[in-house]
């Protein structure tokens, strides 16, 4: 069994902040008081700090002098926009690890299984993270620890949970739409980089 992941403070208070923006507590073009919420976590402001600075950098907050930080109101168009990076990032991505997935998949098949219980169950939490997790591990299959951080640093669970909790963006099966690319790479599918393309591609939000 895997051992528990440790968040460190800052990260459990981005998810936290993430999860009051998405569930609607903070709604777009509001305020987000960093001293109130070091208050309310009780923790000093610089973890805050640091946690709205990463928010900042991908977009999900903004700040202006004498203004504060505020809630940015984002658009199908501003969670579009991530997709083609994220599609040609996975496709390198593929193409570096199909040698080593050609012969073993059991990174991927874990968070298959996931998802057929999450489909069946309707899921969303589940589906997005058992998702993410399978795309992390292809990414990670590559073996090029660049693309990796340059891939998390994309904030991919963020966005992901965005596009399906504020545009209802769904796929028809989770599952099995994943359930491809792990057989793309079993039977040594030459395109396989395109079609991990094409599947990201067509999980992108329509403006």
């Amino acid at each position: 069994m895997a051992p528990p992941v440790v968040h460190s403070l800052r990260e459990q208070i981005r998810e936290h902040l993430v999860e009051g923006i998405v569930s609607g507590r903070w709604k777009p073009g509001e305020r987000i008081v960093e001293r109130r919420i070091a208050t309310e976590l009780e923790v000093s402001q610089t973890p805050v700090r640091e946690a709205l600075r990463e928010l900042e950098s991908l977009r999900l907050i903004e700040s202006a002098p004498n203004k504060g930080v505020r809630v940015r109101n984002l658009t199908a168009a501003d969670l579009e926009e991530i997709y083609p990076v994220r599609a040609g990032l996975e496709q390198i991505a593929a193409e570096l690890a199909a040698p080593a997935l050609a012969e073993d998949t059991s990174a991927l098949e874990p968070e298959v299984r996931a998802l057929y219980a999450a489909d069946r169950a309707s899921d969303g939490e589940a589906q997005v993270r058992h998702t993410v997790a399978f795309h992390r591990e292809l990414v990670r299959a590559s073996g090029n620890s660049v693309l990796l951080h340059t891939w998390e640093s994309l904030g991919i669970e963020i966005w992901t949970t965005l596009s399906i909790r504020w545009l209802g963006t769904v796929q028809q099966s989770y599952a099995e739409e994943h359930q491809a690319v792990v057989d793309a790479f079993k039977r040594r599918d030459p395109r396989v980089g395109e079609l991990v393309k094409e599947h990201v591609l067509g999980c992108a939000p329509r403006a």
